[in-house]
């Protein structure tokens, strides 16, 4: 027989156990308000209890909870598991309860800062500020990047605000100030035709930490039709005969355009044939083939070759059967690139002239940023191309950087101009904004909804964002922060008390840059604690980088990237990049955004009536 008044004792001690941890818990709260007060003092009052709430979230993951929430499980009480939004008010319903068990009369208990119900919905209420109003059917927003047509294309902008677009996003690292007010300009009568809510989001372009240039290749194009994997062609090459001395775009993505004499395309019909010796002296022909043009607009043709063909400025086009001849005009000259192997000795210089690619020694190229040949140490890491390449420093000298390659693809990987380098070893004394932030941002406080911060990392960054906002009149305007650097992960907390002396705050998780930053194996670790933290704060997120890359780029999802689509539910925004495909891309996200809704809110799962199974006969068929 069970000694029942063991077991009465033994939960006694058990509960009143669980009672003292909850009040180490709760005590510790106090002390982080302490600790944290100098970073408390100029939070906005509308922010301040958001503030406590997320030093008291640190508090607690201070310590290791993970036996604390089987036992606090084991009696069917709440394990904090999803405490993240109301910390104090969780932590004192568990006392109130625990209290209960021991034979207290329950009692609601006192609550001085955020409730239970308080923290969702405050959550909501910042999201709608900084992001708009919540979308039907889902709660996530779609962000997109534009690209540089959107400020000729009107038509692609109300696209995109008709498939679902919430949000259009402006990189100030391209084109310019009338550009920006063309895209600005055009999302605003795209929302104003559909009858949609979409805001203006600019990001500011930051210190530009990139390859120097290389020495141009030949004007050269090779036109190489598909193959399978037996060799066999399964379409041909195409490209676009314009006029060169009034060239259109080409009528598909992707097609490089030929520059020829408008007078002599004048003369050509569709199913016309150029005869060529290409720059190997092979025999090659070319097949015309017209397609529709806009009215009012000059015209082109398809030129579709079956095998491959180079093509160089001057390639003399003659037309069979007819002497009627031209040359090509200019072309543009081929991006050159360094292939790189492990082991390999890459000099990195301070001199941002065209560097050589074919030349005998040591490969160099230059670097952007100058302040780094000042800060960088022997030892430290450095990755290119969003770190598909990377090295150690061996030495450094006066505008140059030595590195050994220890980081590459086993048949050698390119390295091209304009690559993105990151020095996540190195403490660059630089600033966020640089001359040419401050200089547009006068721009986006006219044009802008929000304004996306790059580069930030550390809190003197967010206070000169500030201040200029406010000197500008943008005081009320919406500011993201992009965690894209180490620095920026490790002082996230003061970042965000910094930030939420702002009305309307964000975040976005750079996930590319960050993962270059802290190593691939740890993204997934940091960007849950991310989601926690601002979560704790009652502040959105905006999940980025290689959202539905695949999809975006070729019109062919991965399936990995359907489910980080699906995971992007827990973020307030999802931002996709440009591409040729971005549409479908939309359509597609709009969609999982709209199942997973009714599935999960952040980590909680939610139960509504599944309809997927059914008893039948054996063979399931009901």
């Amino acid at each position: 027989m069970p000694n029942t008044q063991t077991d009465v004792e033994l939960t006694s001690r058990q509960l009143s156990q669980l009672r003292d941890d909850v009040d180490d818990l709760l005590s510790r709260l106090a002390t982080a308000e302490s600790l944290w007060s100098c970073w408390l003092t100029g939070v906005a009052t509308q922010n301040r209890s958001s503030a406590r709430n997320m030093l008291h979230y640190w508090a607690i993951r201070q310590c290791d909870l993970r036996d604390l929430q089987a036992r606090l499980a084991a009696y069917g009480l709440s394990s904090l598991g999803r405490s993240e939004p109301h910390v104090e008010a969780t932590l004192l319903l568990v006392r109130s309860a625990i209290c209960a068990m021991l034979g207290d009369a329950w009692q609601q208990p006192p609550l001085s800062g955020t409730g239970v119900g308080d923290g969702p919905e405050l959550l909501r209420h910042r999201t709608q500020q900084l992001l708009g109003p919540e979308p039907v059917d889902r709660v996530t927003r779609i962000m997109v990047t534009l690209p540089s047509s959107a400020a000729t294309d009107p038509d692609m902008v109300r696209e995109l605000v008709k498939r679902g677009v919430n949000v259009a996003r402006i990189n100030c690292a391209h084109d310019d100030a009338e550009a920006w007010r063309s895209m600005a300009r055009h999302v605003r009568q795209a929302a104003e035709a559909t009858g949609r809510t979409c805001l203006v989001a600019m990001d500011l372009g930051g210190p530009k930490l990139r390859t120097g240039p290389l020495e141009p290749g030949p004007r050269v194009v090779k036109l190489r039709p598909s193959r399978n994997a037996l060799g066999q062609e399964t379409a041909p090459a195409r490209a676009w005969l314009t006029s060169a001395e009034d060239p259109t775009d080409p009528p598909e993505a992707g097609l490089v355009s030929l520059p020829v004499s408008g007078q002599w395309l004048s003369r050509r019909r569709g199913d016309d044939v150029l005869l060529l010796h290409d720059t190997r002296g092979a025999k090659r022909t070319l097949a015309l083939k017209a397609v529709a043009q806009r009215p009012g607009t000059p015209g082109g043709f398809v030129a579709i070759a079956d095998k491959t063909t180079y093509l160089a400025t001057g390639t003399e086009l003659r037309v069979h059967g007819v002497e009627d001849s031209t040359h090509l005009g200019e072309l543009p000259r081929t991006e050159q690139s360094l292939v790189l192997r492990r082991g390999d000795i890459l000099e990195l210089t301070s001199d941002c002239s065209p560097a050589p690619v074919a030349a005998e020694g040591v490969p160099r190229i230059g670097c952007t940023l100058p302040e780094i040949f000042d800060h960088a140490r022997i030892g430290e890491t450095v990755y290119f191309d969003d770190g598909r390449i990377g090295g150690e420093i061996v030495s450094v000298g006066p505008g140059v950087l030595r590195l050994r390659i220890d980081h590459a693809a086993n048949a050698g990987s390119r390295l091209r101009g304009g690559k993105g380098i990151n020095v996540p070893d190195t403490n660059l004394p630089i600033s966020a904004l640089t001359e040419k932030d401050l200089s547009d941002l006068s721009t986006v406080v006219e044009l802008a909804d929000l304004v996306e911060m790059s580069f930030v990392r550390d809190t003197s960054d967010v206070e000169q964002l500030l201040d200029a906002l406010s000197r500008l009149g943008g005081g009320s305007m919406g500011i993201v922060l992009k965690i894209e650097t180490r620095q920026a992960f490790e002082h996230l907390p003061q970042l965000l008390l910094t930030a939420m002396r702002h009305p309307r705050v964000g975040l976005m998780i750079a996930r590319g840059d960050l993962a270059v930053e802290c190593g691939y194996e740890r993204l997934a670790e940091l960007q849950e604690e991310i989601l926690w933290l601002c979560e704790a704060a009652h502040l959105p997120v905006i999940w980025a980088t290689q959202m539905l890359e695949q999809l975006t780029k070729t019109g062919n999802p991965a399936r990995a990237e359907i489910s980080d689509a699906a995971m992007s539910e827990r973020a307030e925004c999802a931002m996709l990049n440009k591409g040729p495909y971005i549409n479908d891309a939309v359509v597609v996200l709009d969609s999982i955004l709209r199942r997973m809704t009714d599935h999960h809110y952040k980590k909680n799962a939610l139960l509504g009536s599944l309809h997927s199974w059914h008893p039948g006969s054996r063979d399931g068929q009901p």
